[in-house]
């Protein structure tokens, strides 16, 4: 048995003004900036911590339904640099995406590495904290590699844990367990880092005043 409606057609009724109908991700809109990130990476002599310094644009985007379902969420761009460089470190495009009707949070990340991912938990509309997972192997909320990292690299989970600060700012807790060629136990890559924001964002283009 499924917990989906027989009607898979018909749209439901939604506000046009995302920015209010967020839940849990209300408090992430805008532009960020962090400048104490620490990445634990895997190198041939073992981990390797490095400091790093990031921007990140989350954009609301117009209510969107699949038939019966409605998700509201952000688009989002996450650039990252090692302090002092130019050069890009880490490069991550995607959606956080809120399902008002299960609580579902969605994550989903896309690197110019070959890797994709699609992440998700439950929250509360107004939650202080949240956690999101995809697994390997998982039709649903999994990940999906090219054949490269899937031989050397490979993915085993993507667990990210988002707290809000008192202060205004958020901060990240993300893990990226590794199976690596050669080596017998799974690596945790891990990612952490503080943002204050430096930019409110704009309503999406629906709710946007007719010029």
């Amino acid at each position: 048995m499924s917990d989906f409606p027989e009607d898979i057609y018909t749209e439901p009724d939604f506000d046009a003004n995302t920015l209010n109908n967020l839940g849990p991700l209300a408090r992430l809109a805008g532009i960020w900036e962090g400048q104490r990130g620490l990445d634990v990476k895997p190198k041939a002599a073992g981990p390797k911590k490095q400091a790093y310094v990031e921007r990140i644009e989350l954009q609301p985007i117009d209510p969107q339904t699949n038939g019966p379902q409605l998700y509201y969420g952000l688009r989002y761009h996450l650039h990252v640099t090692k302090p002092e460089q130019v050069k890009t470190y880490h490069d991550q495009v995607g959606y956080w995406l809120w399902e008002p009707a299960t609580g579902t949070v969605i994550q989903t990340l896309t690197i110019p590495r070959g890797l994709t991912a699609m992440a998700a938990g439950q929250a509360e509309s107004g939650a202080d904290s949240f956690e999101l997972v995809a697994t390997h192997g998982s039709d649903t909320f999994g990940i999906c590699a090219a054949p490269f990292l899937e031989y050397a690299f490979k993915t085993l989970e993507y667990r990210i844990r988002i707290t809000f600060n008192e202060d205004g700012s958020w901060s990240y807790d993300q893990d990226t367990v590794l199976q690596i060629q050669g080596q017998d136990e799974p690596f945790n890559h891990t990612d952490r880092n503080t943002l204050y924001k430096v930019a409110d964002a704009p309503p999406n283009p629906l709710a946007r005043p007719a010029e």
